[in-house]
């Protein structure tokens, strides 16, 4: 894991009162979910289930599949993990800028790495027919991308050879189509990650889930290491799915929001490409994005993503995830303030 990889709020303490450095929203009200896990401290005296089957059955009936369909992990990062082992010594293509666990895992297990840019990988630049894997995040971060559902769908079917990786952690916040669940189910070279991490809001209890085909799930049960998924995680994940309807996501919202940003932001000189969700990748017009991070964290309470250390990008980059209004405009006087200096 790289150093300065994702949500850094550890760092600063109670510096931090609006965290736009990571892509959830943060105005979850989680009372009633913690009100229930404190009821619940007979989890801290045992074990947790050895593999996390009662909520692979939960999501299994949720999605209309079979539980052999599902694996539930510490996270969806712990999935690519296992992937990457499963995988060991393949060929890996990913498409950048993206999210850093993907490369990290493949190098860890040895996999020969290369990179496919989002742009060029959009504007038709194949990945390369040879068996292995593609790595692709929908919608993408940092940029906010969602790939085209028939684009991607055409691509997989073209290539039975590869394994497509589609990450789509951050689907509940897409504007746009993105893959479903039988677009997955109905092939064999193709896992799906999805994170209840950021559907909930719940970072903190780390516990995601993959689909894929049974031979592909199958393999990656066989390496997952036991009690990975906590308790708390564990009864976390079934109130939450049991009081779905309390938390929902209005992707439409948020992303208007993240287009109003970087509309004010342009008219400071920062410069941002189109998004489908509620993030946004920004470009200073002068470095670097760690003396803006650095400022608005110790200036104003403002967290930011510094973005340097995406493959591809450089000093100026940095990423938001728009929040309620307010927070939003506040962010951007700060901005607004600090490019004045």
């Amino acid at each position: 894991m790289i150093d300065g990889h994702g949500d850094d709020i550890f760092r600063y303490g109670d510096m931090v009162e609006v965290n736009f450095s990571t892509n959830i929203h943060q105005g979850v009200d989680h009372s009633n979910l913690m009100r229930h896990l404190g009821t619940c401290t007979r989890l801290l005296s045992n074990y947790p289930e050895p593999e996390p089957r009662s909520v692979e059955a939960r999501l299994a009936l949720n999605h209309n599949i079979d539980a052999d369909n599902v694996i539930v992990t510490n996270g969806a990062t712990e999935s690519i993990y296992l992937i990457a082992r499963k995988k060991a010594g393949s060929d890996s293509e990913i498409v950048v800028p993206t999210f850093r666990e993907y490369q990290d895992a493949c190098k860890m297990f040895g996999h020969n790495v290369s990179f496919i840019t989002e742009q060029n990988f959009y504007t038709g630049k194949r990945p390369d027919c040879r068996d292995g894997i593609v790595w692709l995040c929908n919608p993408n971060n940092p940029t906010g991308k969602v790939f085209a559902r028939d684009y991607l769908l055409d691509l997989i079917d073209s290539m039975p050879g590869k394994l497509f990786v589609i990450d789509q952690a951050y689907a509940d916040y897409a504007t746009a189509k993105v893959l479903s669940i039988a677009d997955v189910t109905s092939r064999h070279n193709v896992i799906m990650l999805h994170s209840l991490t950021k559907q909930f809001a719940i970072p903190g209890l780390r516990i995601g889930y993959a689909i894929a085909s049974a031979t592909i799930v199958s393999g990656l049960k066989k390496l997952r290491m036991p009690w990975a998924v906590n308790s708390f995680a564990i009864e976390a994940a079934h109130y939450l799915l049991n009081h779905a309807d309390e938390y929902r996501i209005d992707p439409t919202m948020l992303n208007n929001e993240a287009r109003r940003i970087a509309s004010a932001l342009k008219r400071l000189g920062i410069s941002s490409g189109p998004t489908d969700c509620n993030f946004i990748l920004c470009r200073l017009p002068r470095p670097t994005s760690a003396h803006l991070k650095k400022w608005l964290v110790e200036q104003h309470g403002l967290l930011i993503r510094d973005a340097s250390n995406f493959e591809t990008l450089d000093d100026r980059y940095f990423r938001i995830a728009a929040q309620d209004a307010k927070s939003n405009d506040r962010l951007i006087k700060c901005i607004e303030k600090w490019i004045s200096l």
